[in-house]
């Protein structure tokens, strides 16, 4: 039993490292593979999750929990500075992402920021409101003014708590 053992953690053990040690592949040539290459998310990959921030934000500012509120509002930064990153240009827009975005949505978000500072949850919902109209003017702007986003009338998020955790 004892030498069962001894063998199979030696072939585990043989797995895991006999990978690591081979070179990169080479095709029949002798040539190195070229380098995988690097993916980028498409404009309405982001504009996905771009929603989903905005949910998650109006959901944790409703239930008081600003430290999430401030996560999220973050997030929502981080992910317009990806869609200018990596769709500063889009098919027949007459606006670029680059110019509207910076233009449209920088200053509503800070709004948004400080009033989740503050933790005033009128001064929110303003900023909030008024985030939402700039995205939709953003849309308008660039073609997609089918897309209109408004406050969430619901949770679909069931399995995240939005209320702040006690300490």
């Amino acid at each position: 039993m004892r030498d069962v053992t001894r063998r199979m953690f030696v072939i585990g053990v043989a797995l895991l490292i006999g990978p690591s040690c081979g070179g990169s592949p080479r095709p029949a040539g002798g040539e190195p593979a070229p380098a995988a290459e690097s993916y980028t998310p498409g404009l309405g990959e982001l504009m996905s999750l771009q929603q989903m921030r905005h949910v998650k934000l109006w959901l944790a500012g409703q239930a008081g929990n600003w430290q999430l509120a401030d996560y999220e509002v973050d997030e929502l930064g981080e992910g317009f500075d990806d869609i200018v990153k990596f769709h500063p240009t889009h098919k027949d827009s007459p606006v670029a992402p680059r110019d509207a975005i910076p233009r449209m949505v920088t200053q509503p978000l800070a709004d948004v920021r400080a009033a989740i500072g503050r933790k005033d949850a009128q001064a929110f919902a303003r900023a909030y409101d008024a985030l939402t109209d700039a995205c939709n003017n953003c849309h308008q702007a660039t073609n997609f003014a089918f897309n209109r986003v408004q406050r969430p009338e619901s949770n679909p998020y069931p399995n995240q708590a939005f209320a702040a955790a006690r300490p």
